[in-house]
């Protein structure tokens, strides 16, 4: 039976993430017992205020179709956030809240890109950057990074990769997924190439800020001198406050583009859930502090992680400085043969760890850098043990 797909979804690649854990999914179906490192999910519950705030919510009857750019005590909520956590001041007509910070990208993307233009990704990017920009019409223009610069790109590499086609650059920091994190400095180093080239837009995408063992605070692009009206500032409450399943991300953003996605939302999904907007508004309103201890835990399962692997021949890695992943490069068992396979890649060693080891992890391939696996450590401390002895394992 003939079935005639659109172009669009026959060219576009499935979540890798998403793809790794439905496996992982099915062989536990099977009976295994596969530890789950591939997810970029807490494994925290949700604060049991934010979860008052949701319960309120229904007994006061919120039920109704909401604003599509949000509701304006949340989108106030966010104008506060800003202000207080990275030093932005944005207006009412320059938030717009949406089903997930992926929508928020997907939104940008539809609005802003047109067929041919290209977009910036230094790598490794998140999973899904590429898909959106190619989705909408965009060519993605990948700069490879290596673990000798902390997985950052540098502004030589970022004026080397600008074209007359150039209209964005895309990027995560702290970063999914090697939990590299752009310091001020750097970030003004990347806006002195880019302030030469007013045609270009940012989409910093900040949805993991709180997470970070450093010892400064988080840096926004857009509060560099000159970078507010180039700069689509992606945010969400799933990672720091365990809200993945709420879906509620937002930006602040230039009030043309901040209509234009509004425009687009309108015609897509319409406004985000209505009680999960009224608990987020009880998230974003308290002080930071009061989500510390899952940020403190994730530090102590980095450094776990870090320890263990350092004592397995062939992985390298860097300190991630944000985050929950570590993305070490496996090269060293690219050619080689581990219990009858041969690993030619990332992709093979990853499934060699899933099918051998029974533990899911994700290739570096569908973040852009083919050497490199991710390994979430949004897993008790038990879990991370034994997950990486069964590693050691597998691959000694």
């Amino acid at each position: 039976m003939n079935q005639p797909l659109s172009n669009r979804i026959l060219n576009m690649s499935t979540s890798a993430t998403l793809a790794m854990a439905a496996k992982a999914r099915e062989l536990r179906g099977e009976g295994k017992d596969i530890i789950g490192l591939s997810l970029g999910e807490p494994d925290f519950n949700t604060p049991d205020f934010i979860k008052d705030a949701a319960i309120q919510a229904i007994n006061d009857n919120y039920n109704s179709y909401t604003p599509v750019d949000g509701y304006q005590e949340l989108k106030e909520a966010i104008i506060t956030k800003f202000k207080r956590d990275n030093n932005l001041t944005y207006t009412l007509p320059q938030i717009v809240v949406s089903t997930g910070a992926k929508q928020c990208l997907a939104n940008v993307a539809a609005v802003m890109l047109n067929e041919g233009d290209e977009v910036i990704l230094p790598c490794p990017y998140w999973v899904s950057y590429s898909d959106i920009v190619k989705l909408n019409g965009g060519i993605p223009v990948e700069v490879p990074t290596t673990i000798d610069t902390d997985f950052k790109m540098t502004p030589a590499q970022l004026e080397a990769a600008i074209t007359p086609k150039t209209k964005m650059i895309w990027f995560s920091s702290p970063c999914n997924p090697s939990g590299s994190i752009y310091s001020k400095e750097e970030l003004e180093g990347l806006a002195e190439v880019l302030k030469k080239h007013p045609n270009i837009y940012v989409v910093s995408d900040e949805i993991y800020e709180h997470i970070n063992y450093t010892n400064s605070s988080h840096a926004s692009m857009a509060s560099v001198d000159g970078m507010f009206e180039k700069t689509i500032t992606v945010n969400g409450v799933s990672k720091a406050f365990a809200m993945t399943g709420w879906r509620i991300g937002y930006i602040g953003a230039p009030d043309w583009i901040a209509r234009a996605c509004n425009k687009m939302q309108g015609q897509v999904t319409s406004g985000a859930n209505c009680i999960a907007q009224r608990a987020v508004i009880t998230a974003l309103n308290a002080d930071p502090s009061a989500v510390k201890f899952m940020i403190d835990e994730f530090k102590v399962r980095r450094d776990l992680v870090l320890d263990l692997l350092s004592d397995i021949e062939g992985f390298n890695t860097n300190v991630p400085e944000g985050a929950f992943y570590v993305f070490p490069n496996v090269s060293y068992f690219f050619g080689k043969t581990l219990k009858g396979k041969t690993i030619n890649n990332a992709t093979d060693f990853s499934l060699f760890l899933l099918e051998e080891a029974l533990v899911a992890t994700v290739t570096g391939d569908a973040f852009g850098n083919p050497d490199c696996i991710r390994i979430s450590y949004a897993a008790s401390q038990e879990q991370i043990k034994e997950a990486i002895q069964r590693i050691k394992e597998a691959v000694s």
